[in-house]
């Protein structure tokens, strides 16, 4: 994990750089190879649900009990929070984006056009991408992870259309159809190697 405090490289004002798309469109792996460069933080968020495979506690997210995230709410500790699909929440800590952009560094947030559009009210210095693909693309991923009943699926399938449907928002929208295009477009649009 990336060192809030640690001075960035690049002369442009430190910015928000919000990733957004529907369950399953492939934001990890993309960020994961934007976070290649070292030309950004990566803001993990919180949960409330269970951690996937091998993913870790602090590095894929801040994995937090109902009770626990809920009490970080009404500390005021998250910029933005969510409950998704109707079940999970999300969140994104404060301090950690707070650190970095006061050390001038550049963040990098994975979150939902939720997230995204309360971070635009708060007038936060934000660049925005959404990332997106077919349906049938969507289905194939969520059912490859093989943690996701159909239900669940269907439901993250609607959920998606309206997801979409806030594009306008956004600054930028990329095809998630070749991971290799989607990072060189990223990489242009943001000016980082």
């Amino acid at each position: 994990m990336s060192d809030p405090s640690a001075p960035k490289e690049a002369s442009a004002p430190p910015r928000i750089l919000i990733v957004s798309g529907p369950s399953g469109v492939g934001k990890s792996s993309v960020c994961e190879r934007l976070l290649s460069s070292g030309a950004l933080y990566l803001s993990v968020s919180a949960t409330t649900r269970e951690p996937r495979g091998e993913e870790q506690d602090g590095v894929h997210y801040h994995y937090l009990t109902q009770e626990d995230f809920l009490r970080r709410v009404e500390a005021g500790e998250f910029l933005e929070w969510a409950r998704v699909h109707g079940e999970t929440c999300y969140g994104t800590l404060a301090a950690p984006i707070e650190e970095a952009l006061a050390a001038g560094r550049h963040v990098l947030l994975d979150i939902d056009v939720q997230g995204a559009d309360i971070l635009r009210k708060k007038g936060l210095p934000v660049l925005s991408v959404l990332l997106k693909a077919t349906p049938a693309q969507l289905r194939a991923r969520l059912e490859a992870r093989g943690d996701t009943t159909p239900e669940q699926i269907a439901k993250r399938l609607e959920y998606a259309q309206g997801e979409l449907v806030q594009a306008w928002r956004y600054d930028l929208m990329i095809t998630n159809d070749d991971l290799d295009r989607t990072e060189a477009a990223l990489r242009a649009f943001l000016g980082i190697e």
